[in-house]
Formats: C-alpha cells, structure tokens, sequence
C-alpha cells in the first residue's frame, strides 16, 4: 500500500493534540510526516523538525509558506495531505487555503468559529472534491461502531430516548493556573462563542448523531461559568432528534475528581445500549427478561455484528485499545479514502466512515443553537 506524505499545521514541542495525531497517523505504518510548519515562532518549528527527522527546508514559519513550498515541489513529492492542529481560530483559513491549493485536510474540531465559515468550508469541499476529516474522536472506538450497527439493525427496537454526558474537570482545577491550553479555549477570541459546548459538548452531541443515526433538530439549553472571566464551563441541553426521539446532554468542564467520561445510553422498544469512554473495550446490552450483555472487543461476534468495528480492530480480545486507536483508525479510514481517489476508484462505506465536513457544519450548528437557547433564557432552537 502507498505511503501517504503528510504535513502539518501546529502540533509543536510540548503541543499534546499534535503529538498525537503524529502518532495515530503513523500508527499503521503507511503515514509519513515529511513537513510542517509546527509552531508561529520559526525557531521552534524548525526544532520540532529537526526531532522529527523532517528535511531542514520543509520546516516552514508558517502554513502560507508551507502551501507555497510544497506547490513549488513536483506533484509525486509533496504531501498528500496537511493536518490542522491549532486554536479554533485559525481552523477556518488554514483548512480554507489548504483545500484551495489542492491538499487534502484533516482538522481539529471545532471544524470553524462560526456557521457560515463552516457553510463556505463545505462549499469548498464540494467543489474541489477533495477528502477532508474532521477528528471527533469517540466515533473512531470499535464498540461505537458496533453500537451504531446494532441501532441500524434493530436490535434495540424503535428508538426512544438518548443520554449522553462528558463530565471534566480539568478548568476547574486551573482556577488560578492559566496554561496556554486553558487561555485560547475559554477566550472568545480564539475558542469562538463557547468554550464546554464547543470544545467537548460537541462530541457529545456528534457521538449521539453518529451512534442513533439520527439527526438532532432543536435544543433548549442552559449554560453557565462558574469561573468569572470565562466562556461557558458547564452546560446542560435537552434534546430533540429526527422520528421523536429525545435525549439529553450534559457537559461540564469543572466537575471535580472527572477525568474524560464521556458516555451514552441508548433507549429502545425492545433493548438498551450502554458505552463508557473510560472503559471503552466493553458495550452493554440490556433488555426486560434478560440478563445484562456485555460485548467484548476482538471477539469474533463483534466482527460478525459489525464489520465497521472489525476493521478498526488490531489486537486480540483481552488486550485494550483506547484513545490513540480511535483516532488512528479515524485517520486509517480518511488516508485509505485518499488512496481509492487517488487511484479514481470510488471509497467504500467502510472507508468513508470518518467524520467528514458534513460533521463540521452539524457541529457548529449545534453549538450556535445551543449559545442562542442559553442567551434567550433556555427556550427551544430549532437547527
């Protein structure tokens, strides 16, 4: 299989995101970052370069530079594709000028700062017809997959309610600390008009989207900032979906002792679904007259139920994978879709299940139905 080049916007020394993404990407052996411009000082981009192992000349000061010195190269040697990994603020230009010049993207999310860059953003997408990913994390975990699967077959009957909550507690703990990755988020400025709904209440909202198969189509919500001086920390929202169904979303960010728990349940006529992030290898199963299921991941029968979740799959049942899988099997799916066009061969289901730029505009949608809600005194929005 062809070795994808890519590049990078941010993910500089110390950047945790982008580290990350150099290591999900890779993780398969098919990805190679050949360029960057990793960080706004020159210096340190060239330094993240030198540890990389990347070519002096293709650490770049900024991302305009980059685009320019990869255009300048021929076709079969440069990057394939460029990964945003910066501030919200500046997601909007970079991917904009990236697609612009013909590059694939794969970007961070919050996809924008507002709804009508994310309208312009797909427009771009369509036109140039260009693979572009957007890293909603929790979609890319094998056992969501099965869940979505089993929602799509059935087995829990007609849907009737969803609950999803992503408890933190990380800014509330930072009260009196302000790290870099505290500041821009909780600024509007360079996080946008929130700060909980935006950076993790939409992954809540997209894992709802993504595991029901519906869409949702107003919200009522009630946000607050327990620390002065700050965007939103902790919100609440309930919800309605397509074919009556309801749920609600909370999200907080100052919830002590949280970590990352992030869950949902889905309710049925006939059965329940229950997924932890926290214990991410397991899927509950229950059911009136039945004993409580709990679905394993690498067991064949998960492979059987969902290919979707045996594909993302890459270690026997009884040895976990978590976070840095999930993203690599987002980037798996979004780099074996580059090399099907590439090749003018049309990507399959399975290879197209990434979140894409669709996801983006349903992300920054909710997020201004959410804020407006709020602002008018918690009364229902329609998206």
């Amino acid at each position: 299989m062809k070795i994808l080049k890519m590049g990078m916007v941010g993910g500089g020394i110390g950047a945790f995101i982008g580290e990350v993404h150099r290591k999900a990407a890779r993780m398969d052996g098919y990805v190679q970052v050949v360029a960057g411009a990793f960080d706004i000082v020159p210096e340190r981009s060239l330094e993240q370069g030198r540890i990389l192992g990347i070519d002096p000349k293709r650490c770049y000061g900024t991302y305009q530079e980059m685009i320019r010195g990869e255009l300048a190269l021929p076709p079969e040697e440069r990057v394939d594709f460029i990964s945003i990994c910066t501030p919200n603020v500046t997601h909007f230009p970079v991917a904009k000028a990236c697609l612009e010049a013909g590059f694939n993207v794969m970007c961070e999310k919050p996809m924008t700062m507002t709804t009508e860059q994310a309208d312009e953003l797909q427009r771009i997408v369509k036109k140039t017809g260009l693979t572009f990913g957007l890293l909603h994390t929790y979609t890319g975990y094998p056992m969501v997959k099965l869940a979505k699967d089993m929602v799509k077959a059935g087995d829990l009957g007609k849907l009737r309610k969803i609950e999803v909550r992503y408890p933190q507690g990380w800014l509330g703990r930072l009260a009196k600390v302000k790290p870099i990755s505290a500041a821009w988020r909780t600024d509007p400025k360079s996080s946008g008009s929130s700060c909980c709904m935006g950076d993790i209440g939409t992954h809540a909202a997209n894992l709802a989207e993504y595991v029901s198969g519906l869409k949702i189509t107003e919200v009522l919500a009630d946000l607050g900032t327990y620390l002065k001086g700050r965007l939103d920390d902790d919100g609440n929202v309930l919800f309605h979906m397509q074919k009556g169904v309801k749920g609600v979303l909370t999200a907080t960010q100052v919830g002590s002792g949280e970590e990352n728990n992030l869950q949902i349940w889905v309710y049925g006529e006939d059965r329940s679904i229950g997924w932890f992030q926290q214990d991410p290898n397991d899927l509950r199963v229950l059911g009136d007259n039945m004993p409580e299921q709990i679905w394993k991941r690498g067991n064949p029968y998960v492979a059987e139920k969902s290919p979707a979740a045996g594909r993302c799959t890459r270690t026997p049942a009884g040895h976990p994978e978590a976070f840095l899988e999930a993203f690599a099997n987002h980037y798996k799916n979004f780099t074996d879709t580059i090399r099907a066009r590439q090749l003018k061969k049309k990507p399959t289901a399975l290879e197209l299940d990434f979140p894409s730029v669709e996801d983006g505009v349903r992300g920054m949608k909710f997020i201004s139905a959410v804020v407006a809600s709020s602002k008018k005194g918690s009364v229902w929005v329609k998206i």
